[in-house]
C-alpha cells in the first residue's frame, strides 16, 4: 500500500497534479507516518507555492532532506536566521549542508540577503566546485562582483569533476593476476563496510530512478535514512537471484555462475560454507574471474559520488531531488535530466526496472561470492594461465562499462566526455559575458555575447542580456535588441522592466502601453510586468498611480532591486524625498550594487543641496559602473557645487567621452567653463552641443547668458530669441523674459536657466 501511495504521490507530481499529490500525501502521512513521507508531503506543497504548510510538517525534524526542505521553506517565508540555522546547526559546526551543492546555494543566498558577502562568496563557490553545471551560483557571484574569469570555474577542473561524476573511474577496483590478490572476502564483511555511508545513497538512488524516470520530481528522498526504517542492511541486500535474461544484458560471465533455478544465494561464511567442487582448471578459472567481476561491478554499484543538483529559486516550485544539464556526443542537444543520489556506471545497473517499495528483486550484486568459495587448489593456477584470462576479462569488462546511463540514454564515455567538454566551452562564453556585464564593461560584454553561435545568441535570454547592455548608452539599440528577444520568446519576461524603462526614455508611448498589457496578460504575478505598467503611466506624468503599480511589483517580490527604485523615482517625482529616500535603501539591502539607488540617492541630496552627501552617493555608483555617463556628469556637476571645479571638469571630460551623444556633460562643462569665466572655451563647446542637440532651449540660454557677460547683447538677445521660439515650459518663458528685461543690467541675469 505504501509503496503504491508514494508511486501515485509521484506520479501526480510529475503531471503538476499538486491537490490530488497533497491529498495522497496525507493518506500516506496517517497510514505510514514516517520523516521520508513527511518529506514527501512538504515537497507537494513546496511546490504547490505553500510554504508555509511545508514549515509547520517539518519543524523539528532532523533528517539531511528535511532540514533542506524546511530551510528552503523558512527562505520563501523570510525567515533567514531559521533557515541558517537549519542548516548549519549552532550545536554541530562540523556538520555537512544537506544535498551538497544546492544546499551551499542555499546558504550562500541566505548570508548574501543578510549582508554578509564574504561568506556568501564561500559557499556559492563550493556550490560551484561540487557542481560545475550550478550557473546560478555562478550569477550570484557575478552580481556580488566577486566572480573570478569565467575559465577559473568552467575550465579542465570542472571537466575533470562532470566526468569523475559520470564515469566513477577512480573508485572501480582493478583486477590483478597475482595469486595474493585471490583471496575472497566474506560477502557480509563487504556489505557491514558498505551499508552505512553508501546505503543511503542507493536507496536515494531507487528514490531518484522511480521519480525522475520521467523527468519528474522526487521529494521523499533522504540521505540519511532507507526508504522503510524497518529495512535492515542485511534485508536490503539479500535479494531474489536474477534471471537468466535478466543477467544476459550485464556481462556473459556472470551467467556462469547463476543457479538455473534462479534461487538465491547463502550468505554464509568461509568457514562454515560448502566447498565447491572444480572438474578442471578451466572451470575454476572462469569461476575466479567472475568473482573478482563480481566484486569489480559492486564496488562500482557502492561507490561514492557526489550529488548533482537543481537550481534553486526563491519564488519558484521547488524541487529538492535536483535536475541537471545532462551531456550528448552529438553536438546539438544537451537538455535532459540526471538521476540523483549514487550514478552507477555499470551495465548491470542500467538493465533493471526498479520501483518504489520493491527489494531489489530484479538484481544480486553479490551473487556468486556466497555458495561458490574456491578450493585451495584454485589458488595454485599458474601465474602465466591466470593473467591472461584475467586481461581478457578485464578488457570485457571496460567496454561493458564504456556504456554509462545519462538521462535515460546510454552514453559511451567518449561521448560523455565531449559532451561535458562542449557544455564548458559554452559556459565559458556566456558566463564571461555575464561577468563583464555584471561589471558594466558593456563593449566587453556584448564582444563576447557575439562569439556565441548563432542557436544560442539568438535566444530570448542572450538577446535580453544583449539589450540591457545598450541601455547602458544606446537606447535605440537596446529597443531592437529586447524586440528581437520579445520575438524568439514572448513568453519570457526576464529583463522586460529593462525594456520598459528604455520605452520610457524613448517617450514610446505607444508601444510602452502595448507591452505592459501584453505582460500583464502573460504573467500577473511578475514584478516586471507592474514595472512595466507603472512606468507607462509615470510617462503620461500620472506618478501615483505609476506609484501604486511600483509597490504591487515590491509586494510581489521583495527582492526586485528595481523595483524599490522605481519607487523612490516616483517619490521624488512627487517632491517627497523622504520617502524616496527609504525605497532606495531597501533597493540597496536587496542588492548592494543596484547602482541605481546610488544614483537616485545623489539626485535627491543634490537637490536638497546637500553636496559632500551627493558627491559620495555619485562615487559609489560610479565605483558600479564606471562607465555611464550620466553618472559621471551627476559626479561633475556635484563636485562643482563644491567648489571643486578643476576636478568636475576633469570628470566631464571623461563623462564626454564615454558617450559623445549625450548632451548633460557638454553642457555642465560649458557651465563650468562659464563659472571660470572662460568664456570662448564655454562658447566652443556649446557651439559643438548644438550639433548634437539643435532643439535644446537650455544651450541657447546659457549662451544668450555668457554673451550677456561678455557685454554683446545683441547676441545675447538673439540666443534668447531662439529659446523662446523652440516653446519653452511656462518656467523656462519667465525666465527668459526676465532675462531679456534685464539684459541692460550688468550680472543680474537669472541662474536658474
Amino acid at each position: 500500500m505504501e509503496a503504491i501511495l508514494v508511486d501515485s504521490v509521484q506520479n501526480s507530481l510529475r503531471h503538476f497534479l499538486h491537490s490530488n499529490a497533497i491529498f495522497l500525501s496525507h493518506r500516506l502521512c496517517a497510514q505510514f507516518p514516517s520523516e521520508t513521507n513527511l518529506q514527501l508531503l512538504a515537497g507537494c506543497y513546496l511546490q504547490s507555492n505553500q510554504a508555509h504548510s511545508a514549515y509547520h510538517i517539518l519543524k523539528g525534524t532532523q533528517m539531511a532532506q528535511s532540514r533542506y526542505l524546511f530551510a528552503i521553506s523558512c527562505f520563501q517565508m523570510n525567515l533567514l536566521n531559521e533557515a541558517e540555522a537549519t542548516l548549519c546547526p549552532a550545536n554541530e559546526p562540523s556538520a555537512e549542508v544537506p544535498n551538497g551543492s544546492a544546499g551551499h546555494y542555499l546558504l550562500g543566498l541566505i548570508y548574501r540577503y543578510t549582508d554578509r558577502k564574504k561568506n556568501a562568496v564561500h559557499h556559492f563557490k563550493m556550490a560551484l566546485s561540487m557542481d560545475p553545471l550550478m550557473w546560478a551560483a555562478y550569477e550570484e557571484l557575478c552580481i556580488l562582483g566577486s566572480a573570478e574569469e569565467a575559465v577559473a570555474f568552467f575550465g579542465e577542473a570542472a571537466a575533470l569533476c562532470i566526468q569523475k561524476q559520470y564515469l566513477n573511474f577512480s573508485t572501480s577496483p582493478k583486477l590483478h593476476s597475482s595469486t595474493e590478490d585471490c583471496n575472497l572476502v566474506d560477502t557480509r564483511h563487504c556489505v557491514s563496510e558498505d551499508a552505512s555511508p553508501r546505503q543511503s545513497k542507493l536507496m536515494q538512488g531507487l528514490k531518484d530512478i522511480s521519480g525522475n524516470h520521467h523527468g519528474a520530481p522526487v521529494l521523499g528522498g533522504t540521505s540519511g535514512q532507507p526508504i522503510n526504517s524497518g529495512l535492515s542492511n542485511i534485508s536490503f541486500y539479500n535479494t531474489p537471484a536474477p534471471t537468466m535474461t535478466q543477467l544476459s544484458g550485464v556481462a556473459p560471465p556472470l551467467c556462469r555462475n547463476v543457479q538455473p533455478n534462479g534461487s538465491n544465494m547463502s550468505t554464509q561464511s568461509a568457514e562454515n560454507s560448502p566447498r565447491s567442487t572444480v572438474n578442471s582448471t578451466i572451470q575454476a578459472r572462469r569461476k575466479f574471474v567472475d568473482e573478482g567481476k563480481l566484486r569489480k561491478i559492486s564496488g562500482r554499484l557502492f561507490s561514492d559520488s557526489p550529488r548533482r543538483s537543481s537550481r534553486l529559486s526563491g519564488d519558484a516550485s521547488v524541487n529538492a531531488n535536483p535536475n541537471t544539464t545532462a551531456v550528448s556526443g552529438n553536438g546539438t542537444n544537451y537538455s535532459s535530466k540526471h538521476l540523483g543520489g549514487s550514478k552507477p556506471s555499470s551495465r548491470a545497473f542500467r538493465s533493471v526496472t526498479v520501483r518504489k517499495g520493491q527489494p531489489w528483486a530484479n538484481e544480486n550484486i553479490d551473487e556468486g561470492n556466497h555458495n561458490d568459495i574456491l578450493d585451495d587448489s584454485l589458488l595454485n593456477i599458474t601465474s602465466t594461465t591466470s593473467t591472461s584470462s584475467s586481461t581478457m576479462e578485464a578488457k570485457s569488462y571496460e567496454q561493458e562499462a564504456a556504456n554509462i546511463p545519462v538521462g535515460g540514454q546510454v552514453l559511451s564515455s567518449s561521448k560523455v566526455i565531449t559532451g561535458a567538454s562542449e557544455i564548458l566551452t559554452l559556459l565559458r562564453v556566456l558566463g564571461e559575458a555575464f561577468r563583464l556585464a555584471c561589471l558594466y564593461r558593456c563593449q566587453d560584454a556584448l564582444e563576447t555575447y557575439q562569439k556565441l553561435p548563432h542557436k544560442h545568441y539568438n535566444t530570448g535570454w542572450v538577446l535580453s542580456q544583449v539589450g540591457k547592455m545598450y541601455y547602458e548608452f544606446d537606447y535605440l539599440e537596446a529597443d531592437r535588441a529586447f524586440g528581437l528577444a520579445r520575438q524568439m520568446t514572448p513568453y519570457n519576461l526576464e529583463g522586460m522592466d529593462v525594456y520598459s524603462t528604455v520605452l520610457y526614455h524613448l517617450k514610446e508611448d505607444m508601444k510602452l502601453s502595448y507591452l505592459a498589457q501584453e505582460l500583464i496578460q502573460t504573467d500577473r504575478l511578475a514584478p516586471q510586468s507592474w514595472c512595466a505598467m507603472g512606468n507607462c503611466y509615470s510617462l503620461q506624468k500620472d506618478h501615483e498611480t505609476a506609484l501604486k503599480n511600483f509597490q504591487r511589483a515590491v509586494q510581489l517580490n521583495p527582492r526586485f532591486a528595481y523595483a524599490h527604485t522605481l519607487c523612490g523615482h516616483e517619490y521624488v517625482a512627487l517632491e517627497d524625498f523622504e520617502n524616496g529616500i527609504k525605497c532606495y535603501q531597501s533597493a540597496l539591502r536587496v542588492d548592494e550594487r543596484h547602482y541605481n539607488a546610488w544614483y537616485g540617492l545623489g539626485m535627491v541630496y543634490l537637490r536638497q543641496e546637500k553636496f559632500e552627501f551627493s558627491e559620495h552617493h555619485f562615487q559609489m555608483a560610479f565605483q558600479i559602473n564606471p562607465q555611464s555617463s550620466v553618472i559621471l556628469s551627476y559626479l561633475g556637476t556635484a563636485l562643482h557645487a563644491l567648489k571643486r571645479s578643476e576636478e568636475a571638469l576633469v570628470v566631464m571630460e571623461k563623462a564626454i567621452l564615454a558617450d559623445k551623444k549625450n548632451p548633460v556633460p557638454m553642457y555642465q562643462k560649458a557651465n563650468i567653463l562659464m563659472s571660470l569665466e572662460k568664456f570662448d572655451e564655454a562658447l566652443e563647446v556649446l557651439e559643438e552641443l548644438k550639433e548634437y542637440a539643435p532643439r535644446e532651449i537650455s544651450v541657447y540660454a546659457l549662451m544668450g547668458r555668457i554673451y550677456k557677460r561678455r557685454n554683446m547683447h545683441e547676441r545675447a538677445m538673439l540666443h534668447y530669441g531662439i529659446a523662446l521660439d523652440l516653446k519653452p515650459s511656462a518656467t523656462d518663458a519667465a525666465a527668459i523674459k526676465a532675462a531679456i528685461e534685464k539684459l541692460h543690467v550688468p550680472d543680474e541675469m537669472d541662474d536658474n536657466l
